[in-house]
């Protein structure tokens, strides 16, 4: 499994304003909501435009140039479930905020060793 990186400090996020990060190669959205944190792919799969610079209501983010509707919780695209942006675990450790890729879910039997 990836390792979380430090992408912040908790003063650097806005409550309800997206942010782009760069975790692990690639561009991910951070949502802080209160004391709840979320990120999904920062690139929708639309056109490729900047999810973080989206409008944030509740717990859905607008994409700023077609209006897509994505669930900051999960990725889901509102209009059509069956479509989704990928997810990253968030935690806070003192005043950083950390970010990793979720492991996808393997067979108990699989192993990298």
């Amino acid at each position: 499994m990836s390792e979380f990186e430090v992408v912040g400090k908790v003063s650097d996020f806005e409550d309800n304003v997206g942010q782009a990060v760069p975790v692990d190669g690639r561009m991910v959205a951070v949502f802080r909501k209160g004391d709840d944190w979320y990120a999904i792919d920062d690139l929708c799969p639309h056109m490729g435009a900047s999810l973080a610079e989206g409008h944030v209501d509740d717990k859905t983010v607008t994409c700023p140039w077609h209006a897509w509707r994505f669930c900051i919780k999960d990725g889901t695209w509102e209009d059509n479930p069956r479509v989704k942006v990928e997810t990253f675990e968030v935690k806070i450790e003192g005043d950083d905020v950390m970010v990793r890729e979720i492991e996808q879910a393997k067979s108990d039997d699989a192993s990298d060793d």
